[in-house]
């Protein structure tokens, strides 16, 4: 029975977690060309979220807003630059007959899991 409790409790922590994934590396003016500005360094970032019910329940956000405004700007801060230049950005669709064939988790239809990915140059 225990280890029954300590599977169900394990199995509902990591359902309720999503997954923040950061890679960041500095370059120089002389490597990379950026229209905005120099450039400081190339980061990507991974958001992993879980929807429940065809996506219309959001249990752990894992969209384009924390991509971009929470994980992208705010490693680029963290890295000196004062803004960013968005390369390449894609999300799960959420909407019409992508609600019926997202990525089904262990619960077809009922649990879903959503991925958001952001390419971006940090420049000052």
């Amino acid at each position: 029975m225990k280890k029954l409790l300590l599977t169900v409790t394990a199995a509902a922590l990591v359902a309720l977690t999503g997954c923040v994934s950061v890679e960041s590396t500095t370059v120089g003016s002389n490597e990379v060309v950026a229209t905005g500005g120099e450039p400081v360094a190339v980061i990507q970032s991974t958001t992993l979220g879980w929807t429940a019910i065809f996506h219309l329940i959001q249990i752990v956000q894992g969209d384009l807003d924390q991509t971009i405004n929470r994980v992208l700007v705010s490693e680029a801060k963290t890295m000196g630059a004062t803004k960013i230049e968005l390369k390449s950005v894609s999300t799960t669709p959420r909407k019409g007959i992508f609600a019926l064939l997202g990525i089904p988790a262990p619960i077809p239809f009922l649990l879903n899991f959503t991925m958001t990915q952001g390419v971006a140059i940090a420049v000052k």
